[in-house]
């Protein structure tokens, strides 16, 4: 008889950070903007941002999902998901900066944000709104412009 082995390795690593956001709940989405432009807006490569939240819109967790390149990031919903049930997140937020300073989504920011939904359907984990910030205080709401 063989012996099978199932490893699972999933490794999470929490560090702790100063910020006015933790615990506060998300009242709309001026307040998400501005935690997403806190964290990522002024870096100089494209970085994807997931916010975890609880039942009552809380923050429990930011996860830096991924860091691309100056107009670019690759996004799963693998990886994006992953923080989520690790935290029991009921909901998320996710957000992306634009290093070239204009907030407009491309057609690609848009097919992101379908999967993304889409997935979350399936998992039982809403998606509350994916931002796009810049360093400037420029931002983009898919919410607020109806594509969600």
């Amino acid at each position: 008889m063989e012996t099978i082995y199932e490893v699972v390795r999933i490794k999470q690593v929490i560090q702790e950070v100063e910020t006015p956001f933790l615990e506060k709940k998300i009242s709309g989405p001026d307040m998400a903007k501005e935690m997403a432009r806190h964290f990522i807006g002024d870096e100089d490569r494209e970085v994807f941002l997931v916010m975890c939240l609880n039942t009552k819109n809380q923050v429990t967790a930011v996860h830096r999902c991924h860091v691309g390149s100056i107009n670019a990031s690759i996004v799963h919903p693998r990886e994006v998901y992953k923080a989520c049930i690790l935290n029991n997140s009921a909901s998320i937020l996710v957000a992306h900066n634009h290093p070239s300073q204009d907030c407009h989504p491309s057609t690609e920011d848009g097919q992101v944000t379908k999967r993304l939904v889409e997935a979350g359907k399936i998992l039982g984990i809403e998606v509350l709104d994916h931002i796009i910030v810049n360093a400037t205080g420029g931002c983009y709401s898919f919410r607020e412009s109806g594509r969600m």
